[in-house]
Order: structure tokens, then C-alpha cells, then sequence
């Protein structure tokens, strides 16, 4: 007499090969076309954020520190002092760079 094997007992397996897997091959993250992340930017250059705002990296480490030197024109004049300045946001904010000259 031969058992039969308990299909959850296959299922979980098959589940926890899947997991071992995944784990191995992480998910690999990159910035859409024409982006850069702020930390692949070097220091001391200008940047444009999708939301339009400009700035300049001033330092990179886990987060970045920036310089924002205008917002776009979508903001009330009155919250401008708000985005305008030094500021810390993440260092994998996708951002375009802006060619001097």
C-alpha cells in the first residue's frame, strides 16, 4: 500500500522554493530614461526635478542636500520661501541634469 502525498505539503515547497529564489535575485532598480538618481549626480551640479523644481547638489551621503533655486510656477507665491533654500531629500530622487552653458 502506498500513500499519497499531501498536496499542501507540494504547494508549501514549491512556495518556499520560490521565495529562496526571489531573495537571490533581487529586484534591480533604475531610473526612467533621461533621469539620473542625485546620488549618480556629482557635487556641485544643477538639476531639474520631474516636479520642475531646480537645483544644485550640494552633498550626497544616504540622503543628499541640495540648494533649491526655483520652483515651478504652479506654486502660491506666498509657499515659495517653503521650496526655496537648503533642503534634504533622498538620494535616489530621480532627477534630469542640467548642462551649464
Amino acid at each position: 500500500m502506498t500513500r499519497k502525498k499531501n498536496p499542501l505539503v507540494i504547494k508549501n515547497r514549491r512556495i518556499a522554493k520560490l521565495a529562496t529564489k526571489a531573495l537571490k535575485n533581487k529586484f534591480k532598480v533604475k531610473p526612467q530614461r533621461g533621469y539620473k538618481y542625485l546620488k549618480d549626480l556629482e557635487i556641485g551640479k544643477k538639476f531639474k526635478t520631474p516636479t520642475g523644481m531646480i537645483g544644485v547638489l550640494l552633498d550626497v551621503n544616504t540622503n543628499a542636500k541640495v540648494r533649491i533655486t526655483d520652483v515651478p510656477s504652479i506654486v502660491e507665491e506666498e509657499d515659495k520661501g517653503y521650496y526655496l533654500g537648503r533642503k534634504t531629500i533622498s538620494s535616489d530622487t530621480e532627477v534630469k541634469e542640467i548642462k551649464n552653458g
